[in-house]
Formats: structure tokens, C-alpha cells, sequence
């Protein structure tokens, strides 16, 4: 079959009612790259370097977008990432080992979604920091809410999270009237200063989360089961779709964040941080812009925060086969994180600062399924059929080294050079 009609083939595909009813799952995974904690590194990016970042922005999507279809084929093969890896180490103390480093990725993600929502409450509707920490807990509610009847609730309502976010930057777009030459150029030509390289190895490092590519996999595996979808080819080329269409969104948005604030910060205020990105937007474009704003974040918190309670609830089911109810794991969860919440605004200490901590454990534990991720897709005697191409293997290799070597540089300079992200 010639590059043609393969092109042709995917076309015919979109036509096909089952794509309709397998797509969902990207949507899920997709908000883990449109969260809090990538807010603030791309406001930064854009209000300190105009539009020179935003090839990182592009390059860490495309980046993303091959690992998470990786994730998705283990799935489709049959396996959670988990729960092979599990099954690979044998060991009980290796599993408990890694298992306890899954769990700290799982709450290091989380961090970042609950301080999104707090903020978020507090820019909207001026609830202190403190009590938001206490009323962002109930977000269990909507876990609840959304999960008691069946999964395809849940993926219906990411549309809507999305949608929010989308539309949000849409407006803040339309507003700011960003340069679209600077923005064209700037999609396509590398532009690395010495003063612009950490925002850079930020944006890349924290691109590919490690919650993300262990539930892909958990997602698709459950999804597939009980239901007819075709060969695992036809499946796969579901997946394909679902997966670059829902990462491509991702992707438009994080440019949009860049990009929004470039047009709207850049040689006009000194924005570090996301409230103060809210609060320099009211007299520069009005209060409208900024409710906007901070509408986004908090739909950006609330569903990535629920991305972080399915995957921690991969982790545990696949690791130790130890099943509890979603609602517990979230309380659980959020009454972990309102710890160092609370201690940070009752010293007076910036709450986005937990970030930097955040980040760099994430940068250290990204190595955990990125790994085994692209041994096991490599592997003909776990994955059969869907194996990997040689070429994909190859760019899976050069990805991966390029992200812990951005994570590794990343590391460097936040802890033996005191420089926060």
C-alpha cells in the first residue's frame, strides 16, 4: 500500500461510527499537557521571551504524541504499563520499590492541579488561599458525579473541560491581537539564548508526564474490553486518530498560553506567576479577560486533577492488584496535599513556589515509564503484532534522551544553581 492510500484509508476511517465511539481517551490524557503546573512555565516563556519559545512548545507536543500513542498500543496489546511492569520485575521488593516511586510521581502531579484550583478560586471569587486549600478538596464531588454511571460520562465531560480551556484562549487570543508573522516565523525557527534555556528545558521537561503515560495504557486496556472495535489494527489506527487529534489540541493550547502572553505581558509588565498574569490582564484588556482566564485555569485544574486520580488508580491496581474506590483514593489524595498547601500560606509563602519541588520530582521520576515504555513496545513477545517499527524505536530512543536530558539540565540548575523554574 503506497503513503497514498494509506492517507486515504485514515480518511475513509473518520467516517466510521466506532471512531466515535472509541475516541475519548486521548481527550483524557491530553489535560495532563494543559495543567497548572504548564501554565505558569508558558506564561512565563512568552511575557520574558516574546514569541521566541514557542518552537519548544511544538517540538515537546510532537514529543509527546509518539510516547502517549506508544502507551496507548500497550494497551490495545492487552497490558497496562503497571501491571507489565509488575509482571517483568517479579520481585516483590522491586514492585514495592517502584510502586512507591509511581505513588510520589501520582501526588507530585497532583500538586500542581490542586494549586491551580486554589488559585483559581481565589482570582474568581477572592476565597483566601487557606480556605480554598479546604474547599478544593471537594473536587472528589465531581469524580463522584461523573464516574457513578459509566466511563463515557467522564469522557463526555473532558469535552466540556476542554472546550472551556479552548474557547477561553480562543477570546484571549482575539483580545490581545498577537503578531501573526512573529508567530509563523517563530513556530519554525530555533531561537536559545543562555537567558531563555531554562524556560525551555521547563516547557520540554515537564512535557511528558509520568501519570500520563501509565494511564494511557490502563485507559485503552479498559476501554477495548467488552467491546467490539474490530482487529487490534483497526484499533489502532483509532487510536492514532484519537491520540493526534486530542494532543494536537493540547498542543494549539499551550501555543495559545505562550502566544497570549507574549501579545498581551511582553515589555509591558513583569508576569511571573498566575495571578499575576490575572491581575495585570484587568487594566490592560478588562475584568472580562481575566475572569476568562481564570475560568480556564480552574477547568484546567479540575480535569487534570481528575487525569492524576485515574492514573493513580492505574498505578495501584496494576502494581499491587489492591483495588480501592476512586472517592477514597481522591480524599486520600487531597488531604495529602493540603499539608504542604496550608504550611506555605501560613509562613507566607508563595503557593506556586511548591512548583519548583513539584517539577523536580517529576523531572526525577520520569524515568520510570518512560523506560520500560519503550523497552516493552520493542518487544515482539509482549506486543506480537503491534510491535514497534524499527524507525519508531529509533525517534522513541532520541525522544527519550532528549527529554532526560532536558530533565537532567533542568535538575542541575534548580538544585546545584538555585535557580527556581
Amino acid at each position: 500500500m503506497t503513503l497514498f492510500q494509506k492517507v486515504i484509508d485514515y480518511f475513509k476511517i473518520f467516517s466510521d461510527r466506532k471512531l466515535l465511539a472509541f475516541m475519548g481517551s486521548g481527550l483524557i490524557v491530553s489535560v495532563a499537557y494543559m495543567d497548572p503546573g504548564n501554565w505558569g512555565t508558558d506564561i512565563a516563556g512568552g511575557a520574558s521571551f516574546n514569541y521566541d519559545l514557542l518552537w519548544v512548545v511544538w517540538l515537546a507536543s510532537g514529543m509527546a504524541m509518539l510516547f502517549q500513542y506508544l502507551s496507548g498500543k500497550l494497551g490495545i496489546a492487552g497490558y497496562s504499563l503497571p501491571e507489565l511492569v509488575r509482571e517483568k520485575l517479579k520481585k516483590k521488593w522491586l514492585v514495592l520499590s517502584y510502586w512507591i516511586l509511581a505513588e510520589i510521581a501520582i501526588l507530585a502531579t497532583d500538586l500542581a492541579e490542586f494549586l491551580g484550583i486554589v488559585v483559581a478560586l481565589n482570582l474568581l471569587f477572592g476565597i483566601p488561599l487557606l480556605f480554598g486549600t479546604y474547599i478544593a478538596v471537594a473536587d472528589v464531588l465531581i469524580i463522584i458525579l461523573l464516574t457513578q454511571k459509566r466511563f463515557r460520562t467522564l469522557e463526555q465531560a473532558f469535552i466540556i473541560f476542554v472546550s472551556i480551556i479552548g474557547l477561553g484562549y480562543v477570546y484571549e487570543l482575539f483580545i490581545t491581537k498577537p503578531d501573526v508573522p512573529s508567530i509563523l516565523l517563530h513556530s519554525v525557527k530555533p531561537i536559545l539564548t543562555s537567558q531563555s534555556a531554562l524556560i525551555a528545558v521547563g516547557i520540554i521537561g515537564a512535557t511528558v508526564m509520568p501519570h500520563a503515560l501509565f494511564v494511557h495504557s490502563w485507559l485503552i486496556k479498559n476501554k477495548i474490553i467488552g467491546n467490539h472495535f474490530g482487529s487490534k489494527s483497526k484499533i489502532l489506527k483509532y487510536h492514532l486518530i484519537d491520540n493526534v487529534v486530542s494532543l494536537t489540541i493540547a498542543g494549539f493550547i499551550n501555543a495559545a498560553i505562550i502566544i497570549m502572553s507574549a501579545a498581551a505581558f511582553y515589555q509591558v509588565a513583569n508576569v511571573a506567576t498566575l495571578d499575576q498574569a490575572y491581575t495585570t490582564l484587568i487594566p490592560l484588556f478588562g475584568k472580562f479577560a481575566a475572569i476568562v482566564f481564570a475560568l480556564a485555569l480552574l477547568s484546567a485544574g479540575i480535569s487534570s486533577s481528575v487525569t492524576g486520580t485515574l492514573a493513580g488508580q492505574s498505578v495501584m491496581d496494576g502494581l499491587t492488584g489492591f483495588r480501592i474506590s476512586l472517592w477514597i483514593r481522591r480524599l486520600i489524595t487531597r488531604f495529602i496535599n493540603v499539608i504542604p498547601v496550608t504550611i506555605a500560606v501560613l509562613l507566607g509563602i508563595e503557593p506556586l513556589k511548591i512548583l519548583v519541588l513539584s517539577q523536580v520530582a517529576l523531572s526525577l521520576l520520569i524515568p520510570l515509564p518512560l523506560i520500560p515504555l519503550i523497552i516493552y513496545t520493542s518487544n515482539k513477545s509482549i506486543m506480537k503484532e503491534l510491535v514497534n517499527k524499527k524507525i519508531t524505536t529509533i525517534f522513541a530512543i532520541i525522544f527519550g534522551i532528549v527529554i532526560l536530558g532536558f530533565n537532567g539540565y533542568l535538575l542541575y540548575q534548580v538544585i546545584f544553581q538555585g535557580v527556581g523554574i
